[in-house]
């Protein structure tokens, strides 16, 4: 089986749709609207401990009429370096929105390996059959983009469900509400409608559930991490077992919907050992009926500023617990593709996920290094001026931007005479690495070509990966410093948790600097082993470097910060 690994087109028309949505309910709206947070050229304020950086969020330019999505331009690109190539545009037609039937709401999804983004959803009504719906990036040139709907393709109907990829390339699609089970999907007949009962989702659900859309993850030994409610098991999914049961989170408070927190697995290195799932926020026990219209003594509880992190490879797995800079219910979880950062964006610091459950936003994202000394991993940026809660989203860009849209806390969109109406528009938010100190020391990928055929490489081959760098960024005689290169598998985000996200170091054996022309370098690459460490799919690749140390260097300006570019 194949890792390909390409630009995610897939997403550039998902963020079309966005965005020719958005123009089309805001058509003639002031510029205004598109709210300007911070000044890239401010001078940083004095750090403190969890000290804001007032250049890192900014509102994201709108498309032109027609034709491709901005051009980055020079200096504004992903950290840690470039991408693999991507796919060449086969169609100059651009997509139109999709008429969506009431069936479609709070989905699961994933991006199949060789297929169409797939998403899975609930029925129109009465609860009996469901739907998966599919887009088609690569549709022909007469034709737009659009969804393509399979009625009855799924076994069950599954209303806030959470999807994973296989090794295999199924989805493995599992939960959903009063659905305690799992199933894949696409299925070798069409008629099959068996599915495997897994009792663990209806021993974690209570009177509130508090075990929808739960966190899962691909372990390094083909099994599934889930986590539900307050604690987790691994399943071995091909033959419904539970090969482990892992400690209840410290505290006993419920992590999953609508006590929304997120999870990611932190990035895994050249072939792991060993592998960390981390579970951010969340609310206390008694927070969702509390902040109920119908509740007498209407109460918004703050939410839980505590973050568990278990090796779940360990022989004796433990919790250890962090604490956030604030609350936060509702925040979603990004990987940072330099390899060092997790992101935590939007939300609130009380209340609950749910109609109007949350009363006061989390504004100011967090950036949470998993390989800082305990006490230093959680740095606060920049605060939006955008209130995004429940029905907010994330995605990374592979500019190395992550796209922050979207807010609908209330039944039905509500554009006035709310506290936090809907929101249609989009920023995007600039991690440090973007800073533009760092634009003399960003790589260029120049091989495989961002514009040239798509590169697909098989489990455990070569690389060659050509890239230049400024004169800034190489040593006296020409040398270069540390080069990393990370894989990053794109993400389906919704309510708040990135389904799928997986950030994979490669490992990097040989490096040369072609003589002929100065500055520019090619590295080795070993791609992973095995479908399990990477299953089959897109994927996004950033290159970075370090400045090599000099005679003068101090030891604090020999690590610098790890930088890159994106090129298209």
């Amino acid at each position: 089986m194949e890792l390909r690994m390409l630009y995610s087109r897939g997403r550039r028309l998902l963020v079309r749709l966005l965005l020719l949505e958005h123009r089309r309910r805001e058509v003639g709206a002031p510029a205004s609207q598109h709210r300007r947070v911070g000044d890239a050229h401010a001078a940083p304020a004095q750090r403190p401990r969890h000290h804001l950086r007032p250049h890192q969020l900014r509102p994201l330019q709108p498309l032109p009429p027609r034709g491709p999505l901005p051009r980055q331009p020079a200096g504004q690109g992903a950290p840690r370096g470039g991408t693999a190539p991507r796919t060449p545009s086969s169609t100059t037609s651009r997509p139109t929105p999709s008429a969506r039937s009431s069936s479609s709401q709070t989905p699961g999804a994933h991006r199949a390996p060789s297929r169409p983004t797939a998403r899975s959803s609930r029925p129109a009504a009465g609860w009996t059959g469901t739907i998966t719906r599919a887009l088609c990036p690569r549709a022909p040139a007469t034709r737009a983009a659009d969804w393509s709907e399979k009625q009855d393709a799924l076994a069950a109907g599954r209303w806030y469900a959470t999807n994973q990829i296989l090794p295999d390339g199924r989805a493995f699609t599992v939960g959903g509400l009063n659905q305690f089970s799992y199933e894949f999907y696409p299925k070798a007949d069409p008629a099959d409608k068996s599915v495997f009962q897994i009792p663990f989702l209806e021993q974690t659900r209570d009177p509130v559930l508090n075990n929808l859309y739960p966190f899962v993850h691909l372990n390094i030994d083909g099994n599934l991490f889930i986590f539900a409610n307050n604690r987790a098991i691994l399943l071995d999914y091909k033959s419904n077992k539970v090969v482990r049961t892992y400690p209840v989170l410290a505290g006993g408070d419920p992590r999953n919907y609508p006590s929304t927190g997120s999870s990611v697995l932190l990035p895994l290195k050249p072939n792991p050992t060993e592998a960390e799932v981390l579970v951010c926020g969340g609310a206390p026990k008694g927070s969702y009926p509390s902040s109920r219209h119908r509740h007498v003594t209407r109460t918004f509880v703050p939410a839980l500023a505590t973050c568990g992190r278990i090796k779940i490879t360990d022989a004796s797995p433990a919790w250890v617990i962090e604490i956030m800079p604030s609350p936060r219910v509702m925040g979603d979880m990004i990987l940072l593709p330099n390899g060092a950062e997790v992101a935590i964006i939007n939300g609130a610091t009380d209340g609950t996920a749910g109609w109007d459950d949350a009363h006061t936003p989390a504004y100011a994202p967090v950036v949470y290094r998993p390989y800082h000394p305990t006490g230093d991993r959680f740095e606060q940026q920049a605060a939006t001026g955008i209130a995004r809660m429940y029905h907010s989203s994330v995605v990374l860009l592979r500019y190395g931007r992550l796209l922050v849209g979207g807010s609908n806390p209330h039944l039905y969109y509500n554009f006035s005479n709310v506290q936090f109406p809907t929101e249609l528009s989009l920023e995007a938010f600039s991690p440090e690495y973007l800073d533009p100190s760092n634009n003399m020391l960003r790589p260029r990928i120049l091989h495989p070509s961002p514009t040239g055929a798509a590169a697909i490489v098989t489990y455990g081959a070569k690389l060659m990966l050509k890239f230049s760098v400024p004169a800034s960024a190489r040593g006296r005689r020409g040398g270069l410093g540390e080069v990393s290169v990370t894989m990053v598998a794109p993400s389906f985000t919704t309510h708040l948790f990135a389904m799928n996200q997986r950030l994979l170091v490669l490992e990097v054996t040989k490096m040369a600097a072609v003589r002929v022309r100065a500055g520019t370098y090619y590295v080795s690459l070993t791609m992973p082993a095995t479908a399990v460490l990477a299953p089959p799919g897109y994927c996004m690749m950033f290159v970075g470097t370090k400045k090599p140390r000099t005679p003068c260097s101090t030891p604090a300006a020999a690590v610098p910060r790890a930088t890159g570019r994106i090129i298209e």
